[in-house]
């Protein structure tokens, strides 16, 4: 399975009063990820469209450790799946720390919808969409 992995930084206003890695900031820390994917890597091999609408439909979120505050960067691996008409599922794994043996802290999925912002209604993939999105399942 192919899987795109990126690193995003560990803020230290991304901690709660516990001093861990807040709930919200969390979801803020998968969504950076995310534009990675699919702003910048889908842009480079050109794919743009991705950038013209694409909207969160569903998001599940499992914490299965705390992340305390520390000077690194976590890793996030994505992994694309259920790709339909005008929808696909992204599933992540965030890492406590950039390297490969780092413990996954999180797992979460989003259900993205493409859009058509200007007519303000959903639109179907496109058959370039659905081939790079096929590199990623």
């Amino acid at each position: 399975m192919a899987h795109f992995v990126a690193q995003v930084p560990l803020r230290w206003t991304d901690q709660d009063s516990y001093r861990h890695l807040n709930h919200a900031r969390a979801v803020t820390l998968l969504e950076e990820a995310r534009i990675a994917l699919f702003f910048e890597r889908a842009e480079a091999d050109g794919v743009g469209g991705f950038a013209s609408g694409l909207l969160v439909a569903e998001l599940g979120v499992r914490y299965a450790k705390q992340v305390t505050y520390r000077s690194h960067s976590l890793r996030v691996v994505m992994t694309v799946e259920e790709v339909r008409a005008a929808s696909f599922v992204i599933r992540y794994a965030l890492h406590d720390g950039p390297g490969e043996d780092a413990p996954v802290a999180i797992t979460a999925h989003t259900r993205m919808a493409t859009f058509d912002l200007a007519a303000q209604r959903p639109r179907r993939l496109t058959a370039e969409e659905k081939a790079w999105l096929g590199e990623w399942a």
